[in-house]
């Protein structure tokens, strides 16, 4: 059963979930979630985690702009608010506020010494920009909207990242994948997998576009890629 809690760093505090395995200990994975706040999709995720054997932490992203969003129900109002909180979302601030929740990760009760992030839409980019610009033990980002936007810093990223696309996506145009995928191919820290006919949010547990099989294999390849570079 997870739990809520509350961060402290530079400029206030912000809320986070925690869900933690069995054992009660592991490595983190700091989950960075969508437009749509820390929901009910981001608690199942950060379960799933749990049942991996990770501490799973889900901060509030868009505390600096409004605390506690919680949006699960995919309605036209819910859309148009992720929507704005997304487009007014400062970036540079952002990563800076997620390299200090990792800190804050590494000495949560249990936390077995490495910090992993995972991140979905607006998450993803974070996994991408946070990778680049502070570096983690590992990422990964599924479908990270705009990253073809960064992709100059592609050549900063030293820290393992994993990126699962769908080619689909109605978000990040096949111009804009190919854009991704040429920044890293050169590479060797980031590996890119591609999913044919998925949109984006291919793996929102309750998202229109869920595809359940590739949610499946972009999952496990997630599961065994941070078991790996996590643990031990």
């Amino acid at each position: 059963m997870g739990e809520n809690i509350t961060i402290s760093i530079d400029g206030g505090s912000l809320g986070a979930f925690v869900e933690r395995p069995a054992s009660g200990s592991g490595p983190v994975v700091v989950v960075l979630h969508e437009v749509f706040g820390v929901n009910d999709d981001m608690r199942a995720s950060c379960r799933e985690l749990a049942e991996q054997g990770f501490i799973a932490l889900a901060p509030d992203l868009f505390w600096r702009q409004e605390k506690g969003v919680d949006l699960s129900h995919w309605t036209d109002e819910e859309w148009k608010k992720g929507l704005a909180l997304y487009q007014a979302y400062d970036r540079a601030q952002g990563a800076i506020d997620i390299a200090a929740i990792m800190e804050f990760a590494g000495s949560l009760p249990g936390a077995a010494g490495k910090v992993g992030l995972m991140g979905y839409c607006l998450g993803g980019l974070m996994t991408y920009l946070v990778s680049a610009r502070h570096g983690a033990d590992a990422g990964v980002a599924y479908y990270p909207g705009s990253a073809g936007d960064y992709a100059s810093e592609a050549k900063d990223i030293r820290s393992p990242l994993m990126i699962h696309l769908g080619e689909e996506d109605e978000f990040i145009s096949k111009a804009a994948q190919q854009t991704i995928k040429s920044a890293v191919a050169q590479n060797p820290s980031v590996v890119v997998f591609s999913y044919p006919g998925c949109s984006h949010a291919f793996a929102r547990h309750t998202g229109t576009h869920y595809d359940a099989d590739a949610a499946a294999l972009a999952n496990g390849r997630t599961y065994a890629f941070l078991k790996e570079r996590l643990e031990g």
